[in-house]
């Protein structure tokens, strides 16, 4: 039986995941759109519960995977294209969303491979550029430090552009990322205007943690005393800093290219 009612109890409470406490307490997010949803599918991230409403899913590749979904016996829930609208994050909603259950990793999933460790990073725009960013390096995934934004925040699901169902997300306090370092962990390469060498020139680890700053404050002092090396980004403007996703975006894909071409920082030497 189709939904038609924006007041009835489950379709209040897919609505409430759009607040942090909600998703934390049901451990559920919101996905909406054929590619982030079909995308959770690939994954196997834990669909809990299909919506669809029929009269906006016009896409047969939408309605093939809608009726696929339910042959697996995943719930499916159909509503009125008004009650839909009335979930939808965007303009011209296609008619297919999902509420999934979120991932998390303990310290024990960074053994090995490209990771970036976030300081109290506040922009889900920001953090969902960045999970975006290490899928298109080959990166494993993001340690959030302290109080970071939730990567569940559908703006930053949507930034992510799907790579939050690929990318492991691992969530500690700097103490206990501290502990994990000094007890063995990978070596942690730094940024900061104060680094030493230009990260052009760096020789990055095969296996390796980025530890970017928080938008406002950078790295701290304790953060720095923890890094392996510090590197900086050289700038030649009247700007004196990038935006945390720009940043961190500049060192993966450097990172990238030394793996891709191992001579690429040695060129010019050490600077």
């Amino acid at each position: 039986m189709q939904i038609t009612s924006s007041a009835n109890p489950k379709i209040k409470e897919i609505r409430k995941l759009r607040e942090r406490k909600a998703r934390q307490e049901s451990g559920l997010f919101y996905v909406e759109g054929l590619r982030h949803v079909m995308e959770a599918s690939q994954q196997q991230a834990g669909i809990e519960t299909l919506v669809v409403a029929p009269e906006l899913l016009t896409s047969a590749v939408g309605r093939e995977f809608a009726a696929a979904q339910a042959r697996q016996g995943v719930p499916v829930l159909e509503v009125s294209a008004e009650v839909f609208a009335g979930l939808a994050l965007k303009e011209g909603p296609v008619g297919l969303a999902a509420v999934v259950r979120q991932r998390w990793w303990g310290a024990e999933a960074v053994q090995g491979g490209l990771w970036a460790a976030l300081d109290a990073v506040a922009d889900p725009g920001n953090l969902g550029t960045i999970l975006r960013t290490l899928d298109a390096v080959g990166g494993e995934g993001v340690i959030l430090l302290d109080h970071s934004t939730d990567p569940y925040d559908p703006t930053a699901v949507r930034a992510s552009m799907g790579a939050v169902f690929t990318q492991k997300l691992v969530k500690m306090s700097f103490d206990a990322f501290a502990a994990w370092k000094q007890a063995g962990g990978l070596p942690v390469v730094g940024t900061s205007d104060r680094g030493p060498q230009d990260y052009h020139y760096h020789t990055y680890p095969e296996a390796m943690v980025l530890l970017m700053g928080s938008e406002r404050q950078g790295l701290q002092p304790q953060h720095l005393a923890l890094c392996d090396a510090l590197v900086r980004i050289p700038m030649q403007g009247q700007c004196d800093s990038l935006n945390l996703a720009v940043a961190t975006a500049v060192v993966l894909y450097e990172i990238y290219n030394h793996r891709r071409d191992p001579q690429a920082g040695q060129l010019g030497g050490e600077r």
